[in-house]
């Protein structure tokens, strides 16, 4: 694949994540209090649509565990994409909440196979080039919070929720288009017999697993709840002006944290950014201030993505095997449980939900520090380079 080449299919990825997870999935975020307000939905109600949706990305990323299949085919891309504009399109379309949930499943299990699939590929296709290039494919997840955000917060003042809804789907369409003809990964190569490589690696691949299964429970509160926290004692714009922030401080992210990565000690950047994210996700809860609530942003967008492109390299570099489908299915068992764990504190609001989630980003970071242990990091030194191990009190800082 030649440079020009690979940053095409970097676009194409980005394109597709974008569209799958950026829209796809955050655009409920800034949309949530536009519900709450015109449509009648309740701080439960919306939780629970919440947690459909996260069931919906456990049935796709399983499927592609389950399945390998799934996660090399272009047809189940581009069907995925499809289905997921065509659910943003129709939740104008009714008022019942269990319809709503039913359309919200559909769509979380269309943004994991897209998630699955695009990730994949970038592992597969770009393993060779530098490791900035996928991280600026994965900030598509970014570039689409922030479109979404800057399309709801520039709706609101003149349209309602409907409105902000069919926004969102004719943007996931375009970004559809874009990414149309993103190539999957292609077929493995044969086993090689007796490799002892996937044995070696099993503690430190479930050290990992632990950290990010609990970095989906822990992200996915202020994920979805974030907008909702900030807007209830503050003007409504802020909330919204919030959410564009954090895509545009995770448009970056991936590729910073990425390059760090060729440098720098995996499991001591994972400890270093989810500690960061644990700090901005308590932040509003800690102080009510316009000030803490941008500094949340910042810090929540610098590092969610950035935690994940680092997780699914780490999986990589461990080669074992379906790494990015087990650790997506992992974290998407955390992200069901995180709106259930924290839905009997939001009748008090929501800052008791953060200073939750921000804990257990928190237990994420200790389950890092594990795998920081004896990790091997001679494996896969033939595509990375040399890699400088962080003292605990580098570690401790951005």
């Amino acid at each position: 694949m030649t440079k020009v080449s690979a940053w095409t299919h970097a676009a194409r990825a980005g394109a597709a994540l974008a569209a799958g997870m950026g829209v796809g999935r955050f655009v409920y975020t800034p949309i949530l209090p536009l519900m709450h307000t015109q449509a009648g939905l309740s701080a439960a109600a919306g939780a629970n649509l919440a947690t459909a949706n996260y069931a919906g990305y456990l049935v796709g990323a399983l499927a592609g565990t389950l399945a390998p299949a799934l996660v090399r085919s272009s047809a189940v891309l581009r069907g995925c994409l499809l289905l997921l504009t065509a659910t943003l399109a129709a939740m104008p379309l009714t008022h019942s909440t269990a319809l709503w949930g039913v359309l919200r499943l559909l769509a979380g299990a269309a943004s994991a196979l897209v998630f699955v699939v695009a990730a994949a590929s970038l592992l597969h296709h770009l393993r060779n080039h530098p490791a900035h290039l996928p991280g600026w494919a994965f900030g598509g997840v970014g570039a689409g919070i922030a479109l979404s955000g800057l399309l709801v917060l520039a709706l609101r003042p003149v349209a309602d929720w409907r409105a902000a809804w069919w926004a969102a789907a004719a943007l996931a369409l375009v970004l559809t288009a874009a990414s149309w003809n993103l190539r999957p990964e292609d077929p493995p190569a044969a086993p090689v017999p007796g490799s002892p490589a996937t044995a070696r690696t099993h503690r430190w691949f479930g050290a990992l697993f632990v950290s990010y299964f609990l970095e989906g429970v822990g992200y996915i509160v202020a994920g979805t709840f974030l907008v909702a926290a900030i807007g209830q004692g503050s003007p409504g714009w802020l909330g919204s002006g919030a959410w564009v922030l954090v895509g545009l401080a995770a448009v970056p992210s991936a590729a910073l944290w990425a390059r760090l990565g060729r440098r720098w000690s995996r499991p001591g950047l994972l400890l270093t950014a989810l500690t960061v994210q644990a700090v901005g996700i308590a932040l509003p809860a800690v102080t009510g201030s316009t000030a803490a609530a941008l500094g949340s942003a910042v810090l929540f967008g610098a590092t969610f993505l950035g935690v994940s492109t680092l997780s699914l390299a780490t999986g990589a570099h461990l080669r074992f095997p379906r790494s990015v489908a087990l650790l997506t299915a992992g974290y998407s068992v955390g992200q069901i449980m995180g709106p259930l764990v924290v839905a009997p504190l939001l009748r008090h609001g929501y800052h008791q939900a953060l200073l939750l989630a921000a804990l257990v980003v928190l237990a994420a970071a200790a389950a890092a520090a594990v795998l920081r242990i004896g990790f091997p990091h001679h494996m896969g030194a033939e595509h990375t380079a040399p890699v400088r191990r962080l003292r605990p009190a580098e570690a401790a800082r951005p």
